[in-house]
């Protein structure tokens, strides 16, 4: 019992570690811009690629990577892309030229993406089911947490060292992390003959057209013949993609990810509401953290501390919420969350002005933080509880995807109706184009309160446990769409 025990607490701090790390490194290196530019002599596109490079890999891989660590094990290809997010992180702290700095953000997402998913299934395979709801609550709190808080920690960082240090600070993690994976986590994998190599290639061709022709539409401009020429192959390899699923399923070959599952309610619902959160959150802090700095004056360290009202909420709000998620369900949590978040967009929206006081911005700042707190916690459990136990690994490769390509598309429209509204010529200029973004903002958050309402409700399994068999598990038992 102490062995299980001991085993598992290894794996929570194991996962949560990595969760953070790869997280993190999402938003981390936007307030080290300035100083990278002036170091490495980097043109604005080149700055932008520094961010996007990771995104893109991050974004483009997820799917594939966790059904890879199904075929081949998932703590073999955890621990190998830990190894490789870590030269990576190290690469990047070296880099002598703007391009191997791109380059090496690039490999950090590609090891990012092996990571992240496949440290859920391995937290979510250890964890007995009457506890997987807080288990899972907590690690999408850090998840979530980490990425709120890159802004903050890559201005202190920036501020208080070198932008370098920024990549160093995950090297000790990871090869500490790096043993402890091979000794501590348990091996598990899908039993599968083959690996979908062909749906592999298509949906990452898919996702790579579709999340780059987003970046680049609005420096290039959207009806461009290269954006539209990017879009198209995206949607094109999508298509062949589903196409190419569908045809797998019906000869009952190993399909990487089962049409099927889209069948089920409660994952398609949750997968739709999880883009659109992430379409108003990330869009949303990507401009206001822009807002504290240009208009109100801050230094990038100052900052990131005032954003803290909203980024801290998880750490608060998840050791309530989780065990709650447990109780009552995650349907009522989503729903409160994102119609908080909602509210707390609109609230911005109604304050912001060139002279506006920090202080105003503060009660509005604390309900969004609640809101994504409220989100972030049960969303892990409702994904994994979607779908049956040998599909997993790609239910959490598909989720973060989704997150993350509608971060993408938050961050790219967001900024394109900012500029369109507004702009960076004055204060006033600043202010009326946020003001009409965040109301864009705010739409999606309240369409994914809408979306939210078409999860199942929380029931658990109450299949009995077979001596040697499968310990039963929290489960959503979606109804047939």
């Amino acid at each position: 019992m102490t062995t299980d025990r001991n085993r598992l607490a290894w794996t929570f701090v194991i996962t949560c570690i990595a969760a953070f790390m790869t997280s993190l490194d999402n938003l981390v290196v936007t307030m080290a811009l300035p100083s990278i530019r002036e170091t490495l002599d980097a043109s604005l596109a080149e700055l932008e690629w520094t961010v996007n490079a990771y995104t893109l890999a991050f974004a483009v891989l997820l799917l594939p990577a966790a059904a890879l660590g199904d075929r081949l094990g998932r703590r073999r290809v955890f621990a190998a892309g830990l190894a490789l997010f870590t030269v990576a992180s190290a690469a990047a702290a070296l880099a002598p030229t703007v391009g191997t700095l791109i380059a090496a953000r690039a490999v950090q997402g590609v090891g990012g993406a092996i990571v992240l998913p496949l440290s859920m299934t391995l937290l979510s395979a250890a964890v007995p089911a009457e506890r997987r709801g807080a288990a899972l609550g907590i690690w999408g709190a850090v998840s979530g947490l980490a990425i709120a808080l890159g802004p903050l920690v890559g201005g202190a960082i920036t501020q208080g060292a070198a932008w370098q240090w920024i990549f160093w600070l995950n090297v000790p993690l990871g090869v500490a992390a790096i043993p402890l994976a091979f000794t501590r986590l348990t091996e598990s994998r899908e039993a599968s003959s083959r690996l979908d190599v062909t749906g592999t290639a298509l949906v990452s061709l898919g996702l790579f057209g579709i999340v780059l022709g987003v970046v680049r539409g609005q420096e290039h401009g959207w009806t461009s013949t290269g954006v539209l020429s990017t879009l198209i192959t995206g949607a094109v390899g999508l298509v062949a993609f589903v196409g190419w699923e569908l045809r797998s399923e019906r000869r009952g070959g190993a399909a990487m990810l089962p049409m099927s599952l889209f069948r089920r309610r409660g994952f398609a619902a949750v997968n739709a509401v999880a883009a659109l959160f992430s379409f108003g959150m990330f869009g949303s802090i990507f401009l206001i953290s822009q807002y504290l700095q240009n208009v109100m004056g801050y230094s990038p360290l100052d900052a990131g501390l005032r954003t803290l009202p909203w980024t801290v909420m998880p750490l608060l709000i998840a050791p309530i919420a989780g065990p709650l998620s447990d109780r009552i369900g995650g349907r009522p949590l989503m729903v409160t969350g994102l119609a908080l978040m909602t509210g707390g967009l609109l609230w911005l929206r109604a304050d912001l002005a060139p002279d506006t006081s920090f202080l105003t911005l503060v009660p509005a700042f604390v309900i969004s933080g609640i809101g994504m707190a409220l989100f972030f916690v049960p969303v892990a459990n409702v994904v994994m509880g979607s779908v049956a136990t040998e599909h997993e690994g790609l239910a959490s490769g598909v989720n973060n995807a989704v997150r993350e390509v509608g971060g993408v598309f938050g961050i790219a429209v967001l900024a394109s109706v900012f500029a369109t509204a507004g702009g960076y010529a004055t204060a006033t200029d600043f202010t009326d184009g946020i003001r009409v973004a965040l109301l864009v903002g705010a739409a999606a958050t309240g369409a994914g309160t809408l979306g939210s309402l078409l999860v199942p409700r929380h029931r658990t399994s109450t299949v009995p446990e077979v001596v040697g068999g499968p310990t039963p598990r929290l489960d959503y038992q979606p109804a047939e769409s």
